[in-house]
């Protein structure tokens, strides 16, 4: 299972940049929980074009990733991969300043991840809330849910959630899985 972060696993928030400004969504534990106790890869695919853009240091990139961990193992869930793209073209730090294909809606993240970690994209799910996350989905060749409060102009998600934790539950649910655990 594919998870965007910002807006989807955590909180919105406009280019968090550090440790403390990672918030769980509500209610996405259990879950999570259920989906990985049935063999679940957790795998988060994250844009942070605010690496390119010069808004978020390198060196903050671990300890939010750590505190991320740390939110979600205090609900017994852990991560099997945080993948990011920090790229974005009209950043102003050159390095990172270009197109790529790893930001999404580009497959590249999920391709990598499923590569890396051994998953297989048909039987996957991405879950984020915005259109470059369904878009994503499709071109890795995962089923997708979208989350939020209403369908968006263009996107065709397998399903759509206004929470994650409807999102997840739906998807233990099309899994066949206990959705109560």
């Amino acid at each position: 299972m594919f998870l965007d972060r910002d807006g989807t696993l955590t909180e919105p928030r406009h280019y968090p940049s550090r440790p403390d400004d990672l918030v769980l969504q509500a209610g996405v534990g259990p879950p999570l929980r259920t989906l990985r106790r049935h063999g679940f890869a957790l795998i988060v695919v994250t844009n942070q074009s605010g690496l390119a853009r010069g808004l978020i240091d390198e060196a903050a990139v671990e300890p939010m990733h750590r505190r991320l961990r740390e939110l979600l193992a205090r609900h017994r869930v852990q991560l099997d991969g945080i993948y990011l793209c920090p790229h974005h073209v009209t950043g102003i730090v050159p390095r990172l300043s270009i197109a790529c294909s790893c930001r999404k809606p580009a497959p590249g993240m999920l391709h990598r991840a499923a590569d890396e970690l051994g998953c297989d994209l048909s039987s996957s799910w991405m879950v984020g809330d915005s259109r470059c996350d369904i878009d994503a989905g499709h071109r890795a060749g995962t089923r997708t849910v979208l989350v939020g409060p209403r369908l968006l102009a263009g996107a065709a998600p397998t399903l759509h959630r206004t929470t994650t934790a409807r999102a997840l539950r739906a998807v233990a649910s099309a899994e066949s899985l206990p959705v109560g655990e």
